[in-house]
């Protein structure tokens, strides 16, 4: 297809290839290679401690790295942030520059998860380090300095499915309480049954021909069954009602934009409080290009957003 992208992306489309999931193994090892020698992210005005909390049964420490405003004080608002990768690459510190500056400009503790990757360890291995994270830091938030009422999840791409899911996770399981959602690009349905997924099979590094490796990848067989729980596809949960109030974003030119449009969709149908915000003449990886006009919106966006649901 022609697409029409945003013209500070049109350059950076043909340098995606990296991100075939085909052999999750190899991807992940020229991503560490294409990583190495870049320096260190700017952590003035913030610490970063790398921590192993207490995990799920099957996994009993989970890494999390923290990032806290220097000379905040007590009782700040706090976000557990889930990276992206298809659920099957990504680390912790991908998401470093987006913690830093979560914990900088909105002014709360930041916990990154280095959750499990498929296929290695397929659902529901990833979403239940996550859960334990959200446990750990409202169980913590006293020593973290943290305003155990005031948490937020936040995730990209498979990141944000994940967070969708923690957070149907916290409702039925009775807590921990979750004040907010935001749920970035969100992969939320193993079914692949939309326009955007039919239609965008070529674009720049993430398509529908990686999602439906991805799907594969963390579910096996059953992925596009009947056999899925709403905790593996957040998108399958026909009862969104008691959910906490929900940032979704979704890009023009993404194969997840119309199950991200959809799931807010749903959200709003079932009462809960909810914004959406479709960004034209973007790829998925456009995020990826954070000097490119779409991505500084959508970074400003993100801290007008978290500030305002934290801050009030």
């Amino acid at each position: 297809m022609t697409y029409r992208y945003d013209a500070d992306l049109v350059d950076a489309a043909g340098n995606f290839g990296v991100f075939d999931l085909t052999d999750p193994r190899e991807t992940r090892a020229k991503l560490l290679a294409a990583s190495a020698g870049r320096p260190a992210p700017d952590t003035t005005g913030v610490e970063v401690t790398d921590l192993e909390i207490p995990g799920p049964e099957d996994n009993p420490l989970v890494p999390v790295r923290v990032y806290r405003p220097a000379e905040a004080g007590e009782d700040l608002p706090a976000v557990l942030n889930i990276h992206g990768g298809g659920f099957v690459i990504g680390r912790i510190e991908v998401d470093d520059e987006t913690c830093l500056d979560i914990a900088r400009r909105v002014r709360a503790v930041v916990v990154s998860v280095g959750y499990r990757l498929a296929p290695e360890h397929p659902y529901p291995a990833g979403v239940e380090d996550c859960y334990a994270a959200l446990k750990w830091l409202a169980g913590t938030a006293r020593d973290l300095g943290v305003d155990a009422g005031r948490i937020a999840v936040h995730g990209i791409s498979a990141g944000g499915g994940l967070a969708a899911a923690v957070a149907l996770m916290a409702r039925d399981r009775g807590g921990p309480r979750i004040a907010f959602q935001y749920l970035d690009l969100p992969e939320l349905d193993d079914r692949r049954d939309t326009l955007s997924m039919r239609r965008f099979t070529d674009t720049p590094g993430w398509n529908a021909p990686n999602a439906a490796l991805s799907w594969r990848h963390y579910l096996g067989e059953r992925a596009g069954s009947e056999d899925v729980p709403v905790y593996a596809a957040p998108a399958r949960e026909k009862d969104l009602t008691g959910l906490p109030p929900a940032y979704v974003t979704a890009l023009e030119y993404d194969p997840c934009r119309d199950e991200a449009v959809a799931y807010a969709e749903k959200l709003f149908a079932a009462g809960v409080p909810v914004e959406t915000h479709v960004f034209s003449g973007a790829y998925h990886l456009a995020y990826l290009i954070p000097t490119a006009r779409v991505s500084r919106r959508r970074a400003e966006e993100r801290v007008t957003v978290l500030r305002y649901a934290l801050h009030g």
